[in-house]
């Protein structure tokens, strides 16, 4: 199974790189100059170039507030850039697997969200989100759209590092606790990429293997709850202690506004590609001690 996937330094891509050759897969990067989501003309060639079975698209725009004031620059990677990839997947007669966010729901339900609740992006990251996914939906009926929420992993910039950054010089760290979510290890999105590719490869026409999905762990959390898992991870590999204030959102203000529930069901992926991701605690241990004491 040969893979493209947009971006090459992302943390999802870096995580499919590590993960493919366990999983009988070969992962190809595709990134700028070949392939610049900014200049749609580069897309087709630079995935034609690669001859893959399956397509994911994971290159976006991810700088949520910096997105309020580069809304042209974050629409056109997120949604005119979007829907170029999945044009080009069926040009080249493959599955595209788009890979989109919580972040399109406004978080105003108390319960989980599932993938047929409305839609209400807060900020311009979610609104050029959802516009891609709709993008990728009408340009071909061969996808996969999975909705990841909160990624984290030993790879890139994220809140576990930022975390045991933090801790390298304080004892005390003020943390949000009022907005939640799913964790959620870009390694384990990985592996649940190279599953549903797998699937949409085996079965070219079943169409409840397509379509819409929320991917993530199985249970949810705060960013402070997330928080005190970094923490008790690091003082029981270094003795370091370091506690968490809980705050409001209110008392962190950010130019984009996050939504208060984010939290996905997860059960229509598990009904149509088996797909059951780890709780996420497990998964942020793995991280958090991987990068204290890197292999």
């Amino acid at each position: 199974m040969r893979i493209a996937v947009t971006g090459t330094s992302g943390q999802v891509v870096t995580a499919l790189v590590e993960r493919g050759t366990g999983a009988g897969a070969t992962i190809v990067p595709v990134g700028r100059p070949q392939l610049d989501l900014l200049d749609p003309s580069t897309v087709l060639p630079a995935l034609a170039a690669t001859k893959p079975d399956v397509i994911v698209s994971a290159a976006a725009y991810t700088a949520v507030d910096k997105a309020e004031a580069e809304q042209d620059v974050a629409w056109r990677i997120n949604a005119t850039g979007a829907g170029t990839v999945a044009a080009a997947a069926r040009v080249l007669g493959v599955p595209v697997i788009h890979l989109s966010t919580d972040y399109v729901f406004d978080g105003s339900k108390d319960g989980l969200w599932t993938e047929d609740d409305p839609v209400g992006p807060l900020g311009v990251y979610g609104a050029s989100k959802l516009a891609g996914e709709v993008a990728v939906a009408s340009a071909t009926p061969n996808h996969a759209i999975l909705r990841i929420a909160w990624v984290v992993s030993p790879f890139g910039a994220n809140f576990v590092k930022t975390m045991l950054r933090l801790a390298e010089t304080r004892d005390h760290v003020r943390v949000v606790a009022d907005q939640y979510g799913g964790p959620t290890s870009a390694l384990d999105i990985a592996d649940g990429i190279l599953a549903v590719a797998k699937r949409l490869l085996s079965d070219t026409n079943d169409s409840n293997l397509r379509g819409t999905f929320h991917m993530g762990p199985t249970n949810t959390g705060s960013w402070a709850d997330l928080a005190d898992v970094i923490f008790a991870a690091l003082a029981e590999t270094t003795r370091k202690l370091v506690s968490v204030e809980r705050i409001s959102t209110a008392e962190y203000p950010t130019p984009a506004r996050r939504p208060p529930n984010s939290r996905l069901d997860t059960r229509k992926i598990e009904r149509a590609h088996g797909i059951v991701l780890p709780e996420w605690q497990t998964s942020i241990e793995m991280i958090t001690r991987r990068l204290i004491v890197p292999a």
